[in-house]
């Protein structure tokens, strides 16, 4: 028969054996459960195409429902118009092909009409807009001004208001197939034309690197 301290040794064992069992099973229930608890119901509501949700809710205006998707996209248009207005004039000033220079003359005649927009449909609707570029935006300005060359100068313009004008066209279409509001809507509408005219006029410069957007 096994002595005393044999058996013992046995039920440490069995006992340790499973308070591991249950430790390991505790860790992997903490596993599934944390990512659902973090990122399942939260992800669900997380604003599509990087808007930003400023915290205002949806609130009523004489043109309808005004959500926070409508806000950014009013804020962003504006917002684009900071630094795409100066790129324009950059090409106008440095573009050494003559498609460059029709690209930048887009971009101020579109922008010059989007800021008016924005800047009513803002009044209208209580949006506070920006009036300068942000930090990465800056940057992007910062690349053409210090191109040592007008060929360089090129390729950054086309390719960095190429990326930006794709990204944002999939908001222009959120907002205008979603928005109630008459005033965003009626924005959307013309942001859309204008973004198309500008991802044509700058893919016409033949510079745009498709692998890279």
């Amino acid at each position: 028969m096994p002595s005393a301290n044999l058996t013992r040794s046995i039920a440490s064992s069995r006992t340790i054996g499973t308070g591991l069992i249950i430790g390991a099973l505790a860790v992997t229930l903490a596993a599934i459960l944390i990512p659902v608890s973090l990122f399942g119901e939260s992800s669900v509501a997380l604003p599509r195409n990087g808007v930003a949700d400023d915290g205002g809710g949806t609130v009523s205006t004489q043109y309808g429902p005004l959500t926070a998707t409508d806000r950014d996209f009013v804020r962003k248009v504006r917002l684009a118009g900071t630094w795409e207005l100066p790129a324009g004039r950059l090409a106008q000033e440095r573009g050494g092909r003559d498609a460059v220079k029709t690209a930048g003359e887009h971009l101020i005649e579109g922008h010059t009409e989007l800021d008016r927009r924005s800047e009513e449909v803002g009044r209208a609707l209580g949006i506070q807009l920006p009036s300068q570029p942000n930090a990465q935006q800056q940057g992007w300005l910062n690349e053409m001004t210090n191109a040592g060359s007008s060929a360089e100068f090129e390729r950054v313009f086309a390719n960095r208001l190429r990326a930006a004008h794709g990204k944002v066209f999939n908001l222009v279409a959120q907002v205008r197939a979603e928005s109630r509001n008459s005033m965003v809507r009626s924005l959307a509408t013309r942001a859309n034309a204008i973004v198309l005219d500008h991802i044509t006029v700058l893919e016409d410069t033949g510079l745009v690197d498709f692998d890279a957007l």
